[in-house]
Parts: C-alpha cells; sequence; structure tokens
C-alpha cells in the first residue's frame, strides 16, 4: 500500500499541531465541505447521499475494504454528481488526501474509534456511526484525541439532533413540567433482519475483500467466515456490541440525556440468545438495570424474537417522574394518565447532517449536538451493561476511573485489545 502504518502516524502526529491550528478556517458562503465517506455499506451508503445532497457538503473519496461496494457507491456519486470520486481500500491512504475535510465513518463497530482517532490526527472533522466505540477504554481515548485536537466529532445518535427531542429533554431535566425524573425506561424490539444467522465454516476470503483491513483492530485474528460480512458481525463480540450497542444505543442515549446523571454505581444485565439456533455470541433477549448515585434508575430492554406489538412501538425511550410521565411520540402525562400540554417551541436544528456540517464550518465545538463525551458515555453504558451479561453478575462501577471496582475479570474486558498493526494510539 503507498501509505504504511508508519507513516502515517508520522504525518498524523504532525497534523495534530496543524489540525488544532486549523478550527481557524474561514469559509466562503457557498464553499462545500469536503468529505470522503468511509464504509459504505446499507447505513454509510444512505449517510453518503445524505451528505451528498445537502448543499454544504460534497463526498469526493470513497472508502471500504469490500471493492464491490466500494464501486458502487462511487458509481452513484458520480452518477448523481456529474463527478467522480477518489476510491480507497486503505483509510489511512484516504486519511493522506489533503483535499479531504471531514470524514464520515459507518464501518463495523471495532473499526470506530481507530479510524475517528486517525482521522483526527490528519486533521480531519469526523462524523461517526454509534456507536463511537467498541469498548469502554477506546472511547475514552477518543474523547482525549478530540480535546487533543480540537477536532469536530459528532456521534451519529440523531435523535439529538431533533428539534422535539431538544425541547422536551430539557423540560425533563427542568422538571418544569412533570417534576425531577427518578427512572427511564428504553428498549428496542426490532426483527427485520434480526433472525438465525446460522452457521459458517471457515472458507477462502471473496476476491472482492480485504479479510485484513476488515477484521483491522479487532481484539483477535479469525478467519474468514461469510457469516461476518456484510451484516451479522454485529452478533459478534469481536466486531459488534450486539443489539444493545446496535440499535440500542439510540434508545440508551434518549434515556441518559434525560436522567442526565452521568455514569452508574452499579450495573447488572441478564438474557440470553433464545429462539434462534446459529452461531451468533451475543444475547437477542437482554435487560439491563442501571443505577446512579442517588437511587436514579434504568432499565433498558432488547428482544428480536417476536412481536413488538404491546410495546405500541418497536423502539422508545419513556420516563418517570415526581409528578408524572413522559411517553416517547405521546409527550406528557400526570399521574391521572391525562395528558400535558406543552406550549415550549421546538429546538432550532438543521437535522444531524446539516448540523455536523455547519459545525465543521463554524469549527465551533459548542455547534455539535452529539459530541464525543456524550458519545462515550452513551456507548460505554451498553459496553458496561454487555460486560455484565456476560461474567453473569452485577457489577459496581466507578464513573470517575471508568472502571469496576474489585473485579478483574470485569476490568480485563474494558480494554479487550487490538490486532498488531491496528493499536489504538494512547493520547
Amino acid at each position: 500500500m503507498g501509505l504504511t502504518r508508519r507513516t502515517f502516524l508520522g504525518s498524523g502526529a504532525a497534523a495534530v499541531v496543524a489540525g488544532t491550528m486549523a478550527k481557524g478556517t474561514v469559509w466562503g458562503a457557498n464553499e462545500r465541505v469536503n468529505i470522503c465517506s468511509i464504509g459504505v455499506g446499507g447505513q454509510g451508503s444512505s449517510l453518503m447521499n445524505n451528505f451528498q445532497n445537502h448543499e454544504l457538503g460534497e463526498v469526493i473519496a470513497v472508502c471500504d475494504a469490500d471493492s464491490r461496494r466500494m464501486d458502487a457507491a462511487a458509481n452513484n456519486i458520480e452518477r448523481n454528481s456529474g463527478k467522480a470520486p477518489s476510491k480507497y481500500t486503505d483509510i489511512r491512504e484516504a486519511l493522506a488526501n489533503d483535499e479531504i475535510d471531514a470524514v464520515v465513518i459507518a464501518t463495523p463497530n471495532h473499526w470506530h474509534a481507530l479510524a475517528s482517532i486517525w482521522a483526527m490526527m490528519a486533521g480531519k472533522d469526523v462524523y461517526v456511526e454509534k456507536p463511537l466505540s467498541h469498548s469502554v477504554w477506546e472511547g475514552r481515548e477518543l474523547v482525549k484525541w478530540q480535546e487533543r485536537t480540537g477536532r469536530i466529532v459528532m456521534h451519529g445518535t440523531q435523535n439529538r439532533s431533533s428539534g422535539r427531542w431538544m425541547r422536551d429533554i430539557k423540560l425533563l431535566q427542568d422538571g418544569s413540567v412533570i417534576g425531577p425524573v427518578h427512572m427511564a425506561k428504553g428498549y428496542t424490539y426490532k426483527t427485520g433482519n434480526r433472525r438465525s444467522i446460522g452457521f459458517a465454516e471457515p472458507e477462502a476470503v471473496p476476491a472482492y475483500l480485504d479479510w485484513n483491513l476488515w477484521q483491522g483492530p479487532a481484539a483477535q485474528e479469525n478467519p474468514y467466515r461469510s457469516v461476518y460480512h456484510p451484516y451479522n458481525w454485529h452478533w459478534f463480540w469481536d466486531y459488534g456490541n450486539g443489539e444493545t450497542g446496535n440499535q440500542g444505543v439510540h434508545e440508551m442515549d434518549l434515556c441518559i440525556w434525560g436522567l442526565n446523571r452521568g455514569w452508574p454505581v452499579q450495573v447488572y444485565s441478564s438474557g440470553a440468545r433464545h429462539v434462534w439456533d446459529d452461531m451468533g455470541e451475543t444475547p437477542n433477549v437482554q435487560t439491563s438495570t442501571f443505577t446512579y448515585a442517588d437511587g436514579a434508575t434504568m432499565v433498558f430492554e432488547i428482544r428480536n424474537t417476536g412481536s413488538w406489538n404491546e410495546g405500541e412501538r418497536e423502539t422508545a425511550a419513556h420516563f418517570l417522574a415526581a409528578e408524572g410521565y413522559y411517553l416517547q411520540g405521546k409527550g406528557f402525562f400526570n399521574y391521572n394518565h391525562e395528558p400535558i400540554p406543552v406550549d415550549a417551541p421546538e429546538g432550532e436544528t438543521d437535522g444531524q447532517h446539516g448540523n455536523f456540517l455547519k459545525a465543521v464550518r463554524s469549527g465551533d465545538y459548542n455547534d455539535v449536538p452529539a459530541n464525543a463525551l456524550e458519545g462515550h458515555i452513551s456507548s460505554g453504558h451498553c459496553h458496561i451493561a454487555n460486560i455484565a451479561y456476560r461474567v453473569k453478575r452485577s457489577l459496581n462501577f466507578d464513573g470517575g476511573t471508568e472502571t469496576f471496582v474489585a473485579d478483574e475479570e470485569a476490568n480485563a474486558m474494558l480494554r479487550p485489545g487490538n490486532r498488531t498493526g491496528f493499536e489504538i494510539p494512547e493520547a
């Protein structure tokens, strides 16, 4: 490859200073942000198209370890814009392109933190899909790199760009409608493509896939199996975070945002992989309970195996407070089950894509509605819930050190490590 890890890190380290200085960039009124879309599968292609179609954004490069997806994405951009984007298999080669201002990362989860950190080191701003990280430790390192470089980093929990949620979360936090909130409940009952994934033996790597790059910073190297790619990596601990860290992080983020308590002091999680006979490792039925220092609680549930009709919604976040409750999609109620009208205006927003592009142009981190620290704490809740599930016991958590109290086995899972050549650089 044209750019080795050594030369990338050497140039990237120098770019830390240059990247910080670049925050003073003055953008022309009609100047668009040049974007590289890294990971252009289902969600990645959707993001790519939305950023390309925004008046402030232009996708000038695409990057994917799967050449089929890369070519399809590039053809799509050229067909719609008349301009052929640059194509890259290796993220490092893309980040060496000085014309790129920002990256949009929609890779498998195990790549999120390293790709974001490398991008910041190369002086790029970052939009990274949820979850922010694959583990608690690398999420904290990502936050440190954002603080060190001053780059714009936005987490892909798009509810924070919703005008209605901006208003309603503020009302929940200030207690002006139903009093102080003491409990949140979130759930995701998605079924869709959450079915049995069957079994697959090791096999030859397809010619269109760079398996070494696809695995990248995973904790260990595995032989290629068709069951991993393109989607079902979600259900394996080396690459994904199960449904709790997949769809669940969206509703988890809403609960954490509304509770406004930061890290919990205790977490317990139980469940199993029910109904399906397959090689998936993560649970498809899981309930996690978080307790905070003041006694507030959050309960979070996933279930992929059947009907969600009894919940009225496929996904939701609800809140209980001193004088009433809040139901997503319905609003505020008192305990006589009477709706409480709200006349406050919704928050001002340009949607997730516009908000990111405007923050890149302003260079003001206050313009980011879902910043790296917020993404780290929400994603971290998913990670510690999954650890409690895996060790099968209640765990006490110290939010100050972001470690479990007196539990070596659980603490080892906070930092599972990376394959040689793809280590997370410490800030």
